[in-house]
């Protein structure tokens, strides 16, 4: 029983952090942050690329 415990509490675990990922996405702020990474690299590549 102590196996089928940890599956079940590993399904809890994974549909937990499913639903955070769910929400931090409909909020907006994955988003955001793929936004941030995009402006920053561009900027890299620029800085680099005018030297």
């Amino acid at each position: 029983t102590a196996t089928a415990f940890n599956s079940v509490a590993h399904i809890c675990r994974d549909v937990n952090y499913g639903w955070i990922l769910r929400y931090i996405h409909a909020n907006g702020a994955s988003m955001f942050f793929i936004c941030l990474y995009l402006h920053m690299g561009r900027g890299l590549y620029y800085g680099s690329y005018l030297y």
